[in-house]
């Protein structure tokens, strides 16, 4: 196909003649509005589905691709951004905010992660998750950045892999930290990942080449010990 006919954010479906899209919902929230402007425009487009994807996003399957642009314009709303080099989603948990297990206010933080890296340009993908608590609803330990709340605070892990035939537990970097702390050092994990080159490593296969000791080394700073 000519790539110039190719929809902007929109991702080709098995039969090679329809596209899906998926408007940006971050960590899943979603108004009254929102769903029922998605499906007034999977209905005037005839779409096919309407599916819940693993990245808490609401994707309208099966548009022709005359009509995709048109959508977007009728949604009025940002893309997730579910393909490409860069932070591909931010998956988090109703934390503090609506569980009654939550720990750890996952929805703030969340919403202030997705804020600042969601879409941001890398060497290879990224997914981020932050749970509220131990069960770990958005498998946190499967993340290339884990957050998962506990009563004493934060614990963060790195190179999580849930996917493909070499998946990869996160190793834990650091616990009991309070949200600042977090901030600091998910912008220091992510500053070493884009300086990297390769683009063909996700982070968890950089730190397995590099060691764990010296991926710490790098990225933790005194304000996180």
């Amino acid at each position: 196909m000519d790539q110039s006919l190719v929809p902007k954010a929109a991702i080709l479906q098995r039969d090679k003649a329809t596209y899906a899209i998926a408007p940006h919902t971050p960590g899943g929230l979603v108004t009254p509005q929102i769903l029922r402007k998605v499906a007034d425009v999977a209905e005037k487009y005839n779409a096919a589905a309407l599916k819940m994807t693993s990245s808490q996003r609401l994707a309208i399957v099966g548009l022709k691709p005359e009509d995709v642009n048109n959508a977007w314009d009728d949604l009025g709303m940002d893309p997730g951004h579910a393909v490409g080099m860069c932070v591909r989603s931010v998956r988090f948990c109703p934390g503090t905010t609506f569980c009654k297990r939550g720990q750890q206010d996952a929805v703030s933080l969340g919403l202030e992660l997705d804020k600042r890296y969601h879409g941001m340009d890398l060497p290879q993908k990224m997914k981020i998750a932050v749970a509220g608590c131990q069960n770990s609803c958005p498998e946190a330990a499967v993340r290339d950045i884990g957050v998962m709340g506990t009563s004493r605070g934060w614990t963060v892990m790195v190179g999580g892999n849930g996917a493909g035939y070499h998946p990869r537990i996160g190793d834990i970097i650091a616990e009991n930290l309070e949200t600042f702390q977090v901030l600091e050092l998910v912008e220091k994990i992510i500053n070493f990942f884009k300086e990297q080159k390769s683009e063909n490593k996700r982070l968890g296969r950089l730190i397995d080449e590099m060691g764990i000791g010296k991926f710490k080394d790098i990225v933790m700073g005194a304000s996180v010990k």
